[in-house]
């Protein structure tokens, strides 16, 4: 049997910041490609459009393996190529949501996600008034047929609007029957194995940031 901890330390980690400034490379690469024909641009080009330090900027893109050309920069259109393929966003990845409530109805009416290599294939919940009905074209199943559909499907990753209080109960349901990614929009810090990926999603904190610096933000221009 693969010791698949050995494999994961044998993979040289990616920061996290880099990890989250890619796509924003992207959308900006797309917008002047599209609205401006742009063919070629230097780091310092997009460091200086972007507020982001050029040498940042071209330590990020050298992890899609990309060459500068002299006096040119990069090809946009092969830049674009480049970090789709290194972000998996030219192969859409399938996904299942637990939870049909607001937040779930609302991600499986998203269409935006399949840009970003993410399909929703379809919802499940408990709820006997959502079960066989249709939220965002998706077809909604009885949470008690997760397990055998994530196993004959194949599907690696799961995304978790359900209540707090089921949070964990339905992370262990998914990890079990082969799910690899979890993608939690709960509160709750979920306790996974450690070759299990979890992207926490806390909207109430992210909420609390923003208040407070609007605070911030007019007692200064008072």
């Amino acid at each position: 049997m693969v010791d698949e901890r050995k494999d994961l330390q044998n993979i040289k980690p990616i920061p996290e910041p880099t990890l989250r400034r890619l796509p924003v490379y992207y959308q900006y690469l797309k917008k002047i490609h599209n609205e401006r024909k742009v063919d070629f641009i230097s780091a310092t080009q997009i460091g200086n459009e972007l507020k982001i330090i050029p040498i940042q900027v071209r330590k990020d893109l050298e992890i899609t393996e990309i060459t500068g050309r002299p006096k040119l920069g990069y090809n946009v259109t092969e830049l674009i190529k480049r970090i789709e393929d290194f972000l998996g966003w030219n192969n859409v990845t399938d996904a299942f949501l637990v939870g049909a409530g607001n937040l779930g109805s609302a991600l499986l009416g998203y269409n935006g996600f399949k840009e970003y290599g993410l399909n929703i294939v379809a919802g499940f919940d408990d709820d006997e008034n959502k079960v066989g009905r249709e939220i965002g074209g998706k077809m909604i199943f009885h949470v008690d047929r997760l397990p055998e559909m994530i196993r004959r499907m194949g599907i690696k990753i799961g995304i978790l609007t359900v209540p707090a209080a089921y949070a964990q109960d339905v992370a262990n349901t998914m990890i079990k029957a082969g799910i690899r990614a979890i993608w939690n929009f709960t509160h709750i810090k979920l306790n996974v194995p450690a070759n299990i990926i979890v992207q926490h999603e806390n909207l109430a904190a992210s909420l609390v940031v923003l208040s407070k610096r609007l605070e911030i933000l007019l007692q200064a221009q008072k």
